[in-house]
């Protein structure tokens, strides 16, 4: 949906207010509702409602969606430097209740599915001079390869984790040149006594051995055709494969993960959070509020 293009008032405020009554019903809380001694027009939770819901209705221009709630029928609205400034802010509070919503499916998950995917700031042919993002060296925009493409790419790399039923355990968002491998040594400390499914990109003998001693995490990946003793992955490994790749492309459908508006690194890593926070909520409202399937992200909320 374009971000020019003008939605039902009534709904962006039946949406907002769905959002709000499920991520309250949660409890989490956040001790900043009190700022230089007098309280804050908007509360965090309501902050975070906002953000979920703009991404969840794919509108990721927030002078497009703040022209929209200019008619009173969201109580205390603040001005939008103030919300950008804020949802900023919240980044970890957002990720807070992201990894709360993710404890909700994962009783007895033991089968994991690892990827990668390119997150592009803007075309090679202009990245020299380009300016957005490069507030800092660590997190600049860099050049990166895209194997499933075959192409060179511009930006950053958004590193997820997901269970089988298809929804993200862990994310995270590195330079466009780090090699997926590396993603492996954090995961030792996040997850234990499962299976891993991953492509070629994490075959390595060396960080198989490192996981399955330290972590019991049992890392699996297609053999390279030329590899002694070549056999072929099990179907039903390959198939759920499929299942990150699905959300991956749900990001970049329905919360248009690549388009990108932000000027700094903290402004587009928040984005890319909200938007994975939105399709988490979603899941959780489709298999605990309406007992559907939870990646039929498309449908109404309220």
């Amino acid at each position: 949906m374009s971000p020019n293009k003008p939605i039902s008032m009534s709904n962006i405020v039946k949406n907002y207010f769905r959002v709000l009554e499920v991520i309250s019903s949660f409890n989490i809380v956040l001790n900043t509702e009190i700022r230089a001694g007098r309280r804050v027009k908007m509360s965090d939770l309501e902050i975070v409602a906002l953000s979920l819901t703009s991404e969840y209705m794919s509108i990721d221009s927030e002078n497009s969606f703040f022209n929209q709630l200019q008619n009173g029928e969201i109580p205390n609205l603040i001005e939008r430097s103030q919300y950008n400034k804020r949802r900023k802010k919240l980044f970890h509070f957002t990720e807070e209740i992201r990894q709360h919503i993710y404890s909700k499916f994962t009783e007895f998950e033991n089968y994991f599915i690892v990827d990668s995917m390119p997150l592009e700031i803007c075309k090679m042919a202009r990245h020299s001079r380009i300016k957005i993002c490069k507030d800092d060296f660590n997190t600049a925009p860099g050049k990166g390869f895209c194997a499933s493409q075959n192409s060179w790419f511009y930006g950053s790399k958004l590193h997820g984790v997901c269970s089988i039923s298809g929804v993200f355990q862990s994310i995270d968002i590195t330079k466009a040149s780090v090699h997926d491998v590396h993603l492996l040594k954090d995961l030792k400390h996040q997850l234990s006594d499962c299976v891993l499914l991953g492509d070629r990109g994490y075959l390595s003998a060396t960080q198989q051995l490192d996981l399955f001693e330290s972590a019991n995490i049992k890392l699996e990946t297609p053999m390279r055709k030329n590899q002694k003793g070549y056999k072929k992955q099990p179907y039903v490994f390959r198939k759920s494969r499929k299942r990150i790749e699905t959300l991956f492309s749900q990001l970049c459908d329905q919360f248009m993960i690549r388009r990108n508006y932000a000027k700094s690194f903290k402004g587009f890593k928040t984005r890319i959070l909200a938007k994975i926070a939105a399709l988490t909520l979603v899941q959780f409202i489709n298999k605990f509020i309406f007992d559907r399937p939870i990646n039929n992200i498309k449908s109404q909320i309220t």
